[in-house]
């Protein structure tokens, strides 16, 4: 059997208005396409663009420098895998759509792949050539024991209160029913899927749409709530935090919950974990090592506590952090935060996957806009 070394990368964000996706920019591209000598594959685990900042005929353009450069560097034997994400549902949404209109839902197994289904993907793959380009979703396998999934399936039971996870609540409390155990990933989008439908038409009806709202109240309400901001003005800190809480306990009593209030890292890190390993729990994920993205914060480092990273089945879990500069997020020293970003996963053809930070020494002038 050929042997395959897989490099995962996660949340890239390509187009963000704000220009804060690291690798549209040659300089900071240079570490992952040196870090390609001898990978197989490449796995672009969700999120590689951002569908929701720019619409589709905008997005290839920023893309395609990337997707060239990794292509040159796998050659003529090597893969680029994307698996769907939830700010680029619309690589594989017309894809689902197509197959729901001659046959039932449920459909959608742990890993379904098919080639470029739209002039979007297809003009990656154009870019990505000597190597091919194959669409997957929602999740695939890199071994028989390693499984990878972008990972936003968690927002319907992690229990940080984002627009997303409110709005997922929702529907899964008054709209759709989610099974305990034996849940499917056609269970997940129908809950889901019709968020990011109404966010994607509105952001492919206008040329300068900025759909993000949302994601963008919800890091601005964490930067608020725990910066030097508080200190500065205690009043309107001392209100903003008042209806906070209020909120949150007012979605927990309507049964969107469970929410925490507490915005810690500490609590951001437990409520996403606390998510992932639920998708992994009801989907019945029988594997050793479970890989995903979506949070943005890499992981587990030494320091972590491992309980956190298992699933209920014993499978590890790993997180491959974004490509993104959030600053709200990277206090202190270059590389020290967790969200630090540039890391990857890379998965070896024997032996558990291994945590890659390819940007651990660039400092924060480096990776401003």
């Amino acid at each position: 059997m050929r042997r395959v070394r897989t490099l995962v990368i996660s949340d890239l964000h390509l187009g963000k208005a704000a220009g804060t996706d690291l690798l549209r920019r040659r300089k900071l591209r240079a570490p992952l396409i040196e870090a390609l000598d001898g990978v197989d594959r490449l796995v672009v685990l969700g999120d590689g663009l951002e569908l929701r900042e720019a619409p589709h005929r905008d997005a290839a353009a920023v893309a395609a420098p990337l997707f060239q450069e990794a292509g040159h560097a796998l050659g003529p034997d090597g893969e680029i895998l994307v698996v769907g994400g939830n700010h680029d549902h619309g690589l594989v949404a017309g894809w689902i759509e197509s197959r729901l209109t001659v046959e039932p839902a449920g459909f959608l197994g742990l890993e379904q792949r098919f080639a470029p289904p739209a002039p979007l993907a297809e003009r990656l793959a154009e870019a990505a050539r000597p190597a091919r380009l194959e669409l997957a979703y929602p999740g695939v396998w890199l071994r028989d024991d390693v499984y990878a999934i972008h990972g936003h399936y968690s927002d319907l039971h992690a229990t940080v209160p984002t627009f997303e996870r409110v709005f997922a609540g929702a529907m899964a409390r008054w709209v759709v029913s989610l099974p305990e155990s034996g849940a499917t990933p056609d269970d997940y989008e129908a809950a889901l899927s019709p968020l990011y439908a109404w966010m994607h038409a509105l952001t492919q009806r206008a040329d300068h749409a900025r759909i993000s709202a949302g994601a963008g109240a919800s890091a601005r309400t964490w930067t608020a709530l725990t910066s030097a901001e508080r200190h500065r003005h205690p009043l309107r800190m001392a209100a903003l935090g008042t209806g906070y809480v209020a909120a949150v306990a007012g979605l927990n009593a309507l049964g969107l919950g469970p929410l925490d209030r507490d915005l810690s890292p500490a609590a951001l890190r437990r409520g996403y974990l606390r998510g992932i390993r639920e998708v992994v729990r009801r989907l019945d994920v029988r594997a050793a090592h479970v890989i995903w993205g979506h949070s943005h914060r890499a992981g587990p480092f030494p320091g972590d506590d491992a309980s956190e990273w298992r699933a209920g089945g014993g499978a590890r879990i790993w997180n491959t952090g974004s490509w993104v500069y959030q600053p709200h997020f990277l206090k202190g020293a270059a590389g020290a935060s967790p969200y630090w970003p540039g890391s990857a996963v890379l998965v070896e053809d024997t032996g558990p996957p291994r945590l890659l930070r390819l940007l651990a020494e660039r400092r924060h002038e480096d990776l401003r806009p």
